[in-house]
């Protein structure tokens, strides 16, 4: 039986996709986006969250860490300290915590479990025009257990989304076009040095593959998802590079515009350092998320912003 990752799983999901969907985050990224909402699905491995406001000092945790990566770190707070270094993730620290103060990303699960959550919506899949959306981390990073999934979808005849970066290697990629009915495609920098700069990675993925959908006839099936990031994606540089790449995509009709917002506390809770502060960058405004929007739209886009 084949097994995957995943962070999470979120049913009746609206914003993953036409209707009502179930969402399936896989574990693991070939990105590093300093701008990662989800930075929990990175990594292959499991991770660590330790939320504060949540912490009552019990010092259930402190006990039970055979490794003492746990200790006190303010006696006038109920916080303790978690030395990430030493620490292994076996999850013991979790189980315990009474509070939900320290909560584990990440487990295995077989195919079967995760298709049984699926179908339990069936019903609202029908009404709404919903499905299921494989969504991350990025999907292809676990093709097997993506193939798995797709292939017990299909014979559900449930509709079958995956959010993807592209960066993956074409002749993977294109194994698996037929069975997807929607690609939702993170499109983020034209310029391939920039695009290096913030992600860690070419882009020579991404667009290879977006373009072989196009060439395949399946420019409909695709909705651009643009990260709407000041001073990083929304440079008069790349949005006209971004217009150009696609217009010459016939076919396509959607662009889903996602606003940057700050997640500096979520990196906390991971203990993971965050690159993108406020002296980088900072959420766009409503004149310059409606000036981006117009500009597409002249351009003969479907334009939402979210989702």
């Amino acid at each position: 039986m084949v097994k995957g990752k995943i962070f999470d799983i979120k049913r009746f999901a609206v914003h993953d996709g036409p209707g009502i969907r179930t969402t399936i985050f896989f574990k693991g990224c070939p990105m590093m986006c300093q701008w990662c909402h989800n930075p929990e699905g990175i990594d292959e491995g499991v991770d660590l969250f330790y939320y504060p406001g949540k912490c009552m000092a019990c010092g259930s945790c402190i006990d039970v860490c055979q490794f003492e990566a746990i200790s006190e770190k303010d006696k006038n707070g109920p916080h303790i300290q978690i030395n990430r270094e030493i620490c292994t993730k076996c999850g013991d620290c979790s189980e315990i915590c009474p509070t939900g103060s320290l909560k584990m990303a990440g487990q295995l699960v077989e195919v079967d479990h995760v298709l049984d959550i699926i179908k339990r919506s069936e019903l609202f899949y029908e009404t709404s025009g919903g499905g299921v959306t494989f969504s991350g981390g990025e999907p292809f990073q676990q093709y097997d257990f993506l193939r798995a999934l797709i292939e017990g979808c299909k014979e559900e005849g449930i509709h079958i989304a995956v959010d993807t970066s592209g960066h993956v290697r074409p002749e993977k990629f294109e194994k698996l076009i037929s069975d997807i009915d929607l690609f939702l495609y993170d499109l983020k920098i034209i310029d391939e040095k920039e695009h290096q700069k913030y992600t860690g990675v070419t882009n020579k993925y991404a667009i290879k593959n977006l373009k072989s959908l196009f060439e395949k006839g399946r420019g409909k099936d695709v909705w651009i998802r643009f990260p709407a990031i000041p001073y990083i994606t929304m440079t008069e540089s790349n949005i006209t590079k971004m217009i150009d790449i696609l217009s010459s995509l016939k076919g396509i009709k959607r662009i889903n515009i996602l606003p940057f917002h700050d997640v500096e506390e979520k990196y906390k809770k991971l203990g993971r350092q965050y690159l993108l502060s406020s002296t980088v960058t900072r959420a766009p405004t409503k004149k310059e998320i409606d000036e981006m929007t117009q500009r597409f739209r002249e351009e003969g886009f479907e334009v939402h912003v979210g989702g």
